[in-house]
């Protein structure tokens, strides 16, 4: 791990593209990216279509790495897939993100804590291209809860390991 892990791209989108579209065509929300966003704790990212999900939501926030898309891109031959068409909201490089599985961590200014591996869907071949559902097995990302809101950006962030979570629901 990086001394000083980066942010490198936050996004959200004001709907759901794939959610409840099976044997559909995906919808067309648009991602917006963001410079900065609000965490709030128990909620979610402001503006973002899982704000205010459901109570106690483990994707709140959803990290993924740009090692790990940049070894997609070679996999499936797609070197300029958009890192964004990963469908998670921030891009970061320097953090083992399998390894915060279960632990609080402090990045920036926001507590979190790692729910699971950000699963991928069988859309991920119609998002970035064939083949990305198979190749983000194992590393799709990360999905945490918001702890202790603040505000995320873009850059360098410090990043503090709190330990291991306590038990919580599986919402």
């Amino acid at each position: 791990m990086s001394p000083t892990p980066e942010i490198l791209d936050i996004w959200i989108s004001p709907g759901h593209d794939f959610a409840g579209r099976h044997g559909q065509e995906r919808l067309e929300n648009g991602i917006v990216e963001c410079e900065e966003i609000e965490c709030v704790a128990g909620s979610g990212l402001r503006g973002d279509r899982f704000f205010n999900h459901k109570e106690n939501y483990k994707g709140q926030l959803t990290l993924i790495a740009e090692e790990v898309i940049d070894d997609v891109r070679q996999i499936i031959a797609q070197p300029d897939a958009d890192p964004a068409a990963f469908r998670r909201n921030i891009l970061t490089r320097g953090l083992e993100l399998n390894d915060l599985i279960g632990q609080r961590f402090r990045l920036g200014e926001v507590e979190l804590s790692g729910s699971e591996e950000c699963k991928p869907c069988y859309w991920m071949d119609t998002a970035v291209g064939a083949g990305a559902h198979e190749s983000l097995k194992g590393r799709g990302g990360l999905r945490c809860r918001i702890l202790r809101s603040g505000v995320l950006k873009t850059g360098p962030n410090d990043f503090e390991l709190l330990g291991p979570v306590s038990a919580q629901s599986d919402s």
